[in-house]
């Protein structure tokens, strides 16, 4: 192989390249990092490094001699350093199979044709801004907060209690708690920002996300969406005890909904819910809509005086909703929140409908109700999971 250095490669790429930012950053050093950028897309695309070879696209080859030429180079590999959360200046690379030069690389990237300005392997705007927001991660640096969150989906999964369902046009909704599969990476929406308006005027929110790689991303809601748009194979992971909850079998077509049970997470700056956010949990119930019943959230005692986030909603039918709502309060009785705060005229109260259980408990317990298996069962709170019953009175 000819003897290039990164700026020789990154000069033969550089009228695909988007327009350098004002970051303070010396430009050479901005064609590197950008230059490892489209390293770190291609081994998030593929899961693999670029490799030398016939086989591979003119980019691939590309890649693949510049990563190899930046971990030749100390100055480079430290530059690169803080953005190398995947480990790719470490890990292995192929032999190259063939060598080639720049001539040659060069003249891949023309097509058949005699006029040297139509080009293959151009990237489509679409896909360009998509890279700029793959681009936009870093590493998460707080990731350990959020790894039980990936471990316990990926169990649910794994056990039946959360699936993955397509994205559906018109139900692309972002929410603080959701999952996803985009890119073939799940990701989790840990926080929703205050609304704002785009530069076309449309309402936008700046997202927090963190991916199960360890990096996390801030994009916009609506470049998220559009995001799901261009991944045909985008999923959305969801419980799947989330929907109707009808005794007797499921809703039918002909079934009137009695109410909504609901499952909500506060936002509460309370230390001990704070500290314990994710498994502080309140379970209500409702004859109208949850928004409507959440709406003055930050004014009620009941809610802890300060708004939520629905993490669950499950649709009744045929069944006494207030009936519904006390067996699962006597279900986790045990495990009822014991916190007191001042109401709006500053006289302590009890809020009685908060619980500290996870989530998946919540789940789990949804759906013995709805096999009927919640007879055989008790809650044990310090252990965090349900136990055998009293054989009395147990069902066979």
């Amino acid at each position: 192989m000819s003897d290039l250095d990164l700026d020789e490669l990154a000069d033969e790429l550089s009228e695909f390249a988007a327009p350098e930012k004002e970051t303070g950053r010396a430009p050479r050093d901005e064609r590197v990092i950008a230059g490892f950028e489209d390293i770190q897309r291609f081994y998030e695309t593929h899961k693999r490094l670029p490799q030398h070879g016939d086989d591979g696209d003119i980019f691939e080859r590309l890649y693949a001699v510049r990563l190899e030429r930046i971990r030749a180079q100390e100055d480079l590999c430290a530059l690169l350093a803080p953005f190398d959360h995947q480990g790719l200046l470490s890990s292995g690379l192929a032999e190259p199979a063939t060598e080639y030069t720049v001539d040659e690389l060069e003249s891949e990237l023309v097509s058949g044709t005699d006029d040297v300005r139509v080009l293959r392997y151009v990237r489509t705007s679409a896909e360009k801004r998509a890279a700029e927001e793959i681009a936009d991660r870093k590493r998460c640096e707080d990731f350990e907060t959020f790894k039980p969150l990936f471990e316990r989906a990926e169990a649910e999964v794994k056990a039946g209690l959360r699936q993955s369902a397509p994205i559906e046009a018109g139900r692309r909704g972002v929410e603080a708690g959701d999952f996803f599969v985009l890119g073939g990476i799940t990701l989790y929406v840990a926080a929703v920002g205050e609304p704002i308006k785009t530069t076309g005027g449309e309402p936008d929110s700046r997202l927090r996300l963190i991916f199960g790689n360890g990096t996390e991303s801030n994009l916009l809601v609506r470049s998220l969406q559009r995001a799901f748009y261009n991944d045909p194979a985008a999923r959305r992971l969801l419980p799947t005890a989330s929907g109707q909850l009808s005794f007797g079998g499921e809703m039918g077509t002909d079934d009137i909904e009695s109410g909504t049970i609901y499952v909500l997470r506060s936002q509460s700056d309370h230390p001990f819910v704070a500290q314990h956010r994710e498994l502080v949990h309140k379970i209500g119930v409702t004859g109208g809509s949850v928004e409507s019943r959440i709406a003055n959230a930050a004014s009620e005692s009941t809610f802890l005086r300060a708004k939520v986030d629905v993490v669950a909603t499950y649709k009744l039918a045929g069944i006494n909703r207030s009936k519904l709502e006390k067996l699962f309060h006597r279900l986790f009785g045990a495990a009822r929140l014991d916190i007191t705060i001042p109401d709006q005229t500053g006289t302590p109260v009890q809020p009685q409908e908060w619980f500290l259980v996870p989530f998946f408990n919540i789940e789990e317990a949804v759906q013995r109700i709805k096999d009927g298996t919640i007879v055989n069962v008790v809650y044990d709170p310090k252990e965090a999971k349900f136990v055998d019953a009293p054989v009395k009175g147990r069902k066979k």
